[in-house]
């Protein structure tokens, strides 16, 4: 199956390796403390009115939905290289825009899934409205995207740089 960028989620190997280690640790330990409670929940009767039993539950339930995001996340994963430093917006830059071509009104940030920044930078998906209107644009270049509100955002792309983390 061909990959296409809006279904594969840049990491890099540092981010790609904390979330092998939460997946393995929610499939196995975390997997046998969630059973042990629910038996031990269980065990107290009536569970119509047992209410550890039922936080157990939902317990088990959140963790395996993290489970499933996991895998998915990280068999579309692409680790490794920032992509190259052309001026290119893509997925793994950190982008610097204008609004309304208003060079003193900018923001900075990566376009990327949360996953992949450390947390010391704004990040926005490449989904998102604004991932979308900036995405394959080159630095000087004017790009929108629609506002929730149904109104159109207007920007300049000023810059373009691979992340470093």
């Amino acid at each position: 199956m061909t990959q296409t960028s809006e279904n594969v989620t840049w990491l890099t190997q540092e981010a790609y390796n904390q979330l092998k280690a939460e997946l393995e640790y929610l499939s196995g330990p975390a997997r046998t403390e969630i059973a042990v409670k629910i038996a031990a929940a269980r065990e107290e009767g009536d569970l119509r009115e047992n209410g550890g039993y039922h936080a157990a539950k939902e317990e088990q339930g959140k963790m395996e939905l993290r489970v499933r995001q996991l895998t998915q996340l990280l068999e579309h994963a692409k680790v490794g290289e920032a992509p190259a430093d052309d001026g290119v917006v893509e997925p793994g830059m950190v982008v610097t825009i204008a609004f309304d071509g208003d060079e003193d009104d900018t923001t900075t940030f990566l376009l990327a899934s949360r996953e992949y920044a450390s947390g010391d930078i704004e990040t926005y998906s490449p989904q998102s409205p604004l991932g979308i209107g900036v995405n394959g644009k080159r630095t000087g270049d004017n790009a929108e995207y629609e506002l929730p509100n149904g109104k159109t955002a207007k920007v300049k792309i000023l810059a373009a740089k691979p992340y470093t983390g």
